[in-house]
């Protein structure tokens, strides 16, 4: 069972799954833009496709685009974040 759910990537798909809701709760009830809920989770979620690739034997680059995306998404989110910062 373990096993077939890894192979398969659905393990990954699970793990998409539960970003999807966090920002869907994000957005609704913390009232964050979308903008702050894709810096957030979308590096997390670019990272976990690549894992999905990665588990059900895809060819390397389809691994690597979506980890190399992530690092652009995550320096946005962290600049953002520095720019909204109150001076100490």
């Amino acid at each position: 069972m373990m096993t077939s759910l890894f192979a398969s990537g659905h393990a990954a798909d699970v793990i998409l799954a539960v970003l999807c809701a966090e920002g869907l709760w994000l957005r609704w009830r913390r009232g964050w833009s979308w903008g702050q809920v894709l810096g957030l989770l979308g590096p997390a979620a670019l990272i976990v496709l690549g894992l999905r690739a990665a588990l059900t034997g895809a060819d390397w680059w389809w691994i690597a685009l979506p980890l190399a995306a992530s690092l652009p998404l995550h320096l946005m989110d962290l600049r953002s974040r520095l720019a909204a910062r109150p001076p100490a």
